[in-house]
């Protein structure tokens, strides 16, 4: 089994030797280098090549948002979930509309830290349905109207199967719980899945949640459907 590598980013010496901690006692798991701030984690990223990217929001130089957009605009971008000690703020919001995978509490239960970097790898998002609606609704403010008015022009690329899966995604469903709730197989929503990132030209999963979520597509549909 390939290790997955990943690389620790965070002002903080402490928090870093924790994570480092935590995690080395995964035989699957390989922290290839640790940073201070932002623009020494992009300089690590092209001499390491980590599949993911633990990232603090909050650092001198480059902050770990500016890092986030940077790392997420490049072909080969690593998976990056920002870490903070907020539940939710605007710094983390801007982070997953980067590109970010997910973010993750700094005291978070060793065992989830493990368990949350393997699914970023897999490509799995690390937000629970509850988190993603607390941070959505933590979105809403002056210019929720504008980004309403974009983001369904947006969906409008979609066909109406595809706005299905959107809507299914942007409630934290799974791939199987989608299957099951819209009649198809896992591979099928694997596709249109793939094909909603292509056609939106988005990076993940949590994007997606968040631009259903801005067009009031979770609004329209009732949670028990």
């Amino acid at each position: 089994m390939t290790a997955i590598r990943v690389l620790l980013v965070d002002d903080d010496p402490l928090v870093r030797a924790g994570l480092s901690f935590m995690m080395g006692g995964a035989d699957d798991i390989e922290i290839v280098g640790e940073a201070a701030d932002g623009a020494e984690a992009e300089t690590l990223v092209d001499r390491t090549r980590p599949d993911v990217v633990l990232m603090d929001i909050r650092m001198p130089i480059v902050d770990g948002l500016t890092a986030t957009e940077r790392l997420r605009a490049r072909e080969d971008a690593p998976q990056v979930v920002v870490l903070t000690t907020f539940h939710a703020d605007e710094q983390v919001l801007r982070a997953l509309r980067a590109g970010a995978a997910g973010f993750l509490l700094k005291d978070t239960p060793p065992a989830e830290i493990v368990a949350a970097v393997r699914r970023v790898a897999a490509g799995d998002p690390v937000l629970s349905p509850t988190v993603t609606r607390q941070l959505m609704r933590h979105a809403v403010g002056t210019a929720a109207d504008t980004r309403r008015t974009r983001a369904r022009a947006r969906m409008t690329d979609l066909n109406d199967r595809e706005r299905e899966v959107a809507v299914a995604v942007g409630r934290g469903l799974a791939n199987a719980e989608i299957a099951s709730a819209l009649y198809m197989s896992v591979p099928t929503v694997k596709t249109h899945v793939s094909r909603i990132l292509a056609k939106l030209d988005l990076n993940n999963r949590v994007q997606v949640a968040l631009l259903a979520y801005d067009a009031g597509l979770l609004e329209e549909e009732p949670e028990g459907r």
